[in-house]
Formats: structure tokens, sequence, C-alpha cells
């Protein structure tokens, strides 16, 4: 499918996101966060897609909301932009399939936002992370939430205080992506990753996606008891018990999605 501002596709398990906005660095409008929001519900019904790749076109990955669309207005459409952000960000959470941001050039503000909510992410070298919101008088509150719970405290309030950028090295050692490959290995790397995870059965990669956030902010009390009921309830699956005697035969699994 293409929306004119992104692309929408699938091969074989792997569907694929790309932002097409490359003039303005793949700025997030109203109307790009609508269709990624689209694309993604796309995806996420088609039984044939077991991982969700995030990618860009153009020199970077994405730079933020479209500042264009800030100035000027009403507090009711600066809240529609936020409202529609915010949607589009729990979407990711929410959608069964692993969403895997593939990164390249600048992921500031909301562009960082987004690669720290995606579940896992890969950048290449030349790849840089900020949300440098502060500069312009406009902090980041809302690429705020999905970074703070990525890095910490510490090193979140230390990129959105000073609005500095930081390399994919640093990146990868605050935790806020999982890989760091040289710029000719970037579309490969992602792609066996999300290979390997289509390895396993649709319905448990479901399972397991909402149960981490569900437990991962709670205390671990309630995260244990949550986890012990889903455990159990997913040995119900026919996945599960196909997986486990396969397993235990040393063949390999055959999933049925049940």
């Amino acid at each position: 499918m293409e929306y004119r501002e992104i692309l929408v596709s699938s091969e074989g398990a792997i569907g694929t996101i790309v932002l097409n906005s490359p003039k303005n660095a793949n700025a997030l409008s109203v109307n790009m966060i609508g269709k990624v929001i689209t694309g993604l519900k796309a995806l996420a019904t088609d039984p044939g897609v077991k991982v969700i790749v995030l990618k860009a076109a153009g020199r970077h990955f994405c730079a933020g909301h479209n500042l264009t669309e800030m100035i000027d207005r009403g507090m009711a459409e600066y809240k529609f932009i936020f409202d529609q952000c915010t949607e589009m960000m729990n979407l990711i959470h929410e959608v069964p399939q692993p969403v895997i941001a593939q990164v390249h050039g600048v992921a500031t503000a909301a562009g960082c936002q987004l690669v720290a909510t995606c579940d896992l992410a890969v950048a290449d070298n030349t790849a840089r992370f900020g949300t440098p919101g502060v500069r312009i008088g406009l902090f980041c509150t809302t690429p705020m939430v999905a970074l703070s719970r990525a890095v910490g405290r510490k090193r979140a309030l230390e990129m959105l205080l000073t609005g500095r950028l930081i390399s994919a090295e640093e990146a990868l050692d605050w935790g806020l992506i999982n890989r760091v490959v040289p710029e000719a290995e970037l579309e490969e790397t992602t792609t066996e990753l999300a290979l390997t995870i289509a390895e396993a059965s649709p319905l448990v990669l479901g399972i397991g996606k909402r149960t981490f956030y569900a437990q991962i902010e709670q205390d671990e009390r309630r995260a244990y008891e949550l986890a012990k009921n889903t455990m159990a309830m997913n040995l119900m699956a026919e996945d599960a018990q196909n997986g486990i005697k396969a397993f235990l035969a040393k063949k390999k699994p055959s999933w049925t999605g049940k």
C-alpha cells in the first residue's frame, strides 16, 4: 500500500512501513502519523506478518514532528497532534507483532521517541539520537515518556536538558538500541533479526509481547502473578504443546497459530 508519506508492504513473514518524506527528514506531519496508524493496523491483522520493520527513505530516519504545523494554531489543534502521536506510539506496543526500528541518520525528538517505543532497534554507525526541543523552547515531554523508560532517568534527563545528539555507540551503551552495524549492513542485519524472531509461533510472540508491557511497570509480586497465569494459559495453546513435543523428539516444530 502507498500513502504518499509512507509505504506499507509485506514480504514473507516481514511487514514493512517506510517513512517516505525525505525532503523534510521524514518529519511527522499529522497526515503521516495517521497513515502510520493505518499501516500498523493493516499489518497487525495480516496473518502472514510475524514481524514489522519501521524504516525510512532518504538521509535520515525521522527529525520529529513537523514544526510547520506548530506555529500560530490553537490549543485544540496542538492537542490533536499529540493525541495522534500518542495513539501511534501506543499502537506500536499493542500490535501483536514485534516492531523493529531500522535507523540511519538522525532520529530526533518524536523520531527518537519512535526508536525508544519500538520493541527493538538496529542502527548503523552514522545514526544520531537526540531530544533537542529544549533549544527551541519546546521541551520534549512526550518523547521523554518513551526515552526515560528505555535509558533510565539520569541519561534521559541529560538528553532532554542538553538537547545534544548522542552517537549510535552511546545509544547502544545506554540501552536505546540493540545493535550498531556498518551502514552497508543495516538492511541485512535488521532482516536477519526479523527472520530469527519470525521462526517462533505468531501466537506466542503476541502473548509474550503483550505480557512484557503489562508486567514491566508493575511491582515484582504483581508481575509474577501475571506472568505465572499467562504461562499456564500459554501451555494450553496448541503451539506450546506442539513445540514442547517437537523439542523433546528433536524435531522442528510446526506452528498453527492456535
